[in-house]
């Protein structure tokens, strides 16, 4: 008999008050129990809404289905179809925007968990699967694919599935992009993100570290060393600054350095090679979820305040309302309608202080969202003596100016059209290195979208 209750099974958390002082993740997943009750809740509607609000197309009442069968592996199958990651977007999706708006629950209550049920799926089969993914019959063909982020691993995925020779060459000392040095542990294990990319490497994929393309080699060089095709998924790894005065202070950082240090170099640790200051008082600039993240691991290394300033209202924040709720219960204070105009610094060059001014919205543009300006006579100054930038990324140019042909807007990022095809034939991009700093999901889905027209196009030029 379904289960009609108007609300989710709550997903079980830790204690704010112990998780703002540990890296653990905060959210510790469904029981058996508490997954079977909200698998209930799904109608297995004929027309499938959640699958049109998927990226990469997941057949969700499907998988649902065999979770109320308790056939589990089954419903890994299902998910793993479509999905390459699935322990990662059980955790780091914004199911609330994607596949759960469009679910019919939603109307007179709240959606189907469907993000927390993948995760217990996903996780249940690491747990309990011991064998090793079938390695399909090769097709003698290459493919090479940059960057080893959520793009360019589903990209692989997809292409080894289909028995190509698949290399993929990332630029860090550890593959996962963006799921191994920007989200947190406590978000995102990174055991989780290892054991998914051991099941890529099963699948034949080969991975090699530590190689910046535009500077080890050149993506002329690849096709020379016989690659049939290329994918860029080196994402948005630039960070962005608001140039007002004092940014180039001690203690004012990135977010992208600031997390990269905390989650891939462990800078939490006592032992740590790339320690960070221990800070009194932080202001994190901006108001999506790195901005969060970064927040929250401010929190964690022993900061007494960390503030979220943002120049306009909650309403208006880019980030997950979970990862707002989360910041709120450990402790962060937000500073909305603020913006910083100047950092303050001592005399040995510290950051000592924020300038701001309090903002009010205007009417809204023709997006429909309400520009910020300043209210006058408002400013004042914001005790800290940490600064993190978190307003933005976009991708590095040095393919681009390194690679002959590859056009790209304003912005720095590739232009690709609807199936990952860049200017450059057999060069295809997807992912943030398109897009801009977006989400897991999507930069999956290019990824999916671009295998595909990757096959199509080397079967065409045999």
């Amino acid at each position: 008999m379904p289960n009609m209750s108007l609300k989710k099974n709550e997903m079980p958390v830790q204690d704010p008050r112990i998780r703002s002082g540990n890296f653990d993740e905060v959210a510790l997943g469904y029981t058996e129990e508490q997954a079977l009750d909200e698998a209930e809740r799904c109608l297995n509607c004929k027309n499938k809404p959640c699958v049109g609000g998927c990226p990469v197309a997941i057949d969700i009442p499907a998988f649902i289905s065999r979770i109320k069968e308790k056939d589990y592996e089954g419903a890994y199958k299902i998910i793993s179809e479509s999905s390459s990651l699935p322990a990662v977007c059980g955790r780091v999706c914004p199911q609330e925007t994607q596949c759960e708006s469009k679910c019919v629950r939603g109307i007179k209550g709240e959606p189907v968990a469907i993000g927390r049920l993948e995760r217990f799926v996903a996780d249940w089969h690491n747990k309990h699967s011991s064998g090793a993914a079938e390695r399909p019959a090769p097709n003698g063909h290459k493919c090479a694919i940059i960057g080893a982020g959520p793009s360019g691993l589903t990209c692989a995925g997809d292409l080894a599935r289909m028995g190509y020779d698949v290399t993929v060459y990332e630029a860090l000392h550890l593959a996962g992009g963006v799921l191994v040095y920007g989200i947190p542990e406590f978000r995102l294990p990174k055991e989780i993100v290892r054991r998914e990319i051991e099941n890529l490497k099963a699948l034949g994929v080969k991975i090699e570290t530590n190689v910046v393309i535009g500077r080890t080699i050149e993506v002329d060089e690849l096709f020379g060393q016989g690659f049939d095709a290329v994918f860029i998924g080196s994402g948005a790894g630039l960070p962005r600054f608001m140039n007002i005065p004092g940014e180039n202070l001690k203690g004012v950082y990135s977010a992208n350095e600031f997390l990269t240090r905390v989650n891939l170099m462990k800078a939490y640790k006592d032992n740590s090679d790339t320690p960070i200051k221990n800070s009194r008082s932080v202001a994190v600039v901006g108001g999506g979820n790195v901005a969060m993240d970064a927040a929250r691991c401010a929190k964690r290394l022993g900061a007494d305040n960390v503030y979220i300033v943002y120049r306009r209202s909650e309403a208006e924040m880019p980030a997950r309302k979970e990862e707002v709720h989360h910041a709120k219960e450990e402790g962060i204070i937000f500073r909305t309608l603020t913006n910083p105009v100047e950092i303050l610094g001592n005399e040995h060059r510290f950051a000592e202080g924020m300038k701001c001014v309090e903002m009010e919205l205007g009417e809204p543009d023709a997006s429909g969202r309400r520009s910020p300006c300043v209210k006058a006579d408002s400013e004042f100054v914001l005790d800290v003596d940490c600064v993190i930038m978190a307003i933005g990324t976009s991708p590095n140019p040095l393919i681009r100016n390194t690679t002959e042909g590859l056009i790209t807007n304003k912005h720095g990022c590739f232009i690709a059209d609807e199936h990952g095809l860049t200017s450059r034939e057999g060069v295809y991009a997807g992912g943030d290195a398109v897009t801009g700093a977006a989400t897991v999901i999507l930069a999956m889905g290019a990824g999916k979208t671009a295998a595909k027209a990757m096959d199509e196009y080397i079967k065409n030029k045999k």
